[in-house]
């Protein structure tokens, strides 16, 4: 049934969101992918929207095609390994050359030939159907939902921050910028036990800090030269000024986000300081899949509201509004 189902849309098309000339539309012409070697074809259940969406589409990076890279889906076609179809799964979003330095060394994210589901040269999630290699997916777990693991790959990245740094206990750290991504970040940094705040400016924010026991703090409250470490999860260069106020001297200063302008570095005081710079992008996917199983965060807690493929226009207008939290597009439907 499947099979004819697909043979059907590969020769009327899909259906896809097509982001051209900074305009988004719905199309039912798209060629449903043909997987490679080593690739299977997903069937896309639901897609989540986050700021790298929303800059997209205002022309941050110069991309044509199938926007998306926050997804559930089902295996429906997998020619190297046909007992894999019928699994439910997220996929890791970078797909290297598999042949260059970098990828040799594991480090695949920083492939300078590298595709990028839905942001590099790599239509995304927003279709009915999408193609990774069978590497890059991952099983999800029976009692984990769809609506909670399809946040799994900006948990991922929350978690990438302590792949890179060590949180101690001990350290006071604060998260600027309480939206999609820096309520992931402070559900996972609240569990290595440090001394957590988080700067939200809205009230739904607030309280679903209050929800995780997390505390929150207004932004006209953070203290200069408090924290060991600063996430900036804003984006802004009013957060980046924020956080180099915020850290202390030989502090760490995390930029874990989509920054939509150039900003202005006083390099001398970095130097005086001996601040830390780190820059954080992308993450594991299968702790990330255990902290959900474990119960020990609820990404869920965040989608504030659903749409079908056929208003993304209304979906986009949504999540750009201030203070909205996590869009989910339903693509079945």
């Amino acid at each position: 049934m499947a099979a004819r189902r697909i043979l059907k849309n590969r020769m009327i098309g899909m259906r896809a969101i097509w982001l051209e000339n900074n305009a988004l539309s719905l199309r039912s012409d798209v060629p449903v992918p043909e997987p490679l070697a080593g690739e299977a074809l997903v069937k896309v259940r639901s897609a989540g929207i986050c700021a790298t969406d929303l800059e997209l589409v205002k022309g941050y990076y110069p991309f044509t095609g199938i926007p998306g890279h926050e997804f559930v889906g089902e295996i429906v076609q997998a020619p190297d390994r046909p007992e894999r179809v019928g699994e439910r799964v997220v996929g890791e979003i970078n797909v290297g050359c598999g042949s260059c330095v970098s990828c040799l060394a594991g480090r695949s994210n920083h492939c300078e030939q590298r595709t990028v589901l839905g942001i590099l040269n790599r239509h995304g999630a927003f279709a009915e159907y999408l193609c990774l290699p069978m590497k890059n997916l991952i099983s999800i777990p029976e009692d984990v939902p769809d609506d909670a693991a399809v946040f799994v790959e900006p948990l991922a990245a929350a978690l990438e921050i302590q792949q890179q740094i060590k949180i101690l206990p001990t350290d006071r750290v604060l998260v600027l910028g309480a939206g999609r991504l820096g309520q992931l970040i402070a559900q996972t940094l609240v569990l290595t036990g440090c001394d957590l705040q988080v700067a939200a400016r809205y009230n739904n924010q607030r309280e679903l800090l209050a929800a995780c026991n997390i505390n929150w703090i207004a932004e006209n409250a953070i203290a200069a030269q408090s924290y060991e470490v600063v996430v900036d999860a804003t984006g802004s260069e009013k957060g980046f000024a924020t956080a180099r106020s915020a850290v202390r001297p030989r502090g760490t200063v995390v930029l874990k986000s989509t920054y939509r302008s150039h900003i202005q570095l006083n390099i001398s005081s970095l130097i005086v300081d001996e601040i830390t710079l780190v820059g954080s992008r992308c993450g594991p996917f299968a702790p990330a899949l255990r902290l959900i199983e474990k119960g020990l965060v609820d990404p869920a807690i965040l989608i504030e509201a659903r749409y079908f493929l056929k208003n993304i226009r209304s979906a986009f207008e949504r999540a750009a509004q201030a203070g909205v939290l996590k869009v989910i597009v339903h693509i079945g439907e």
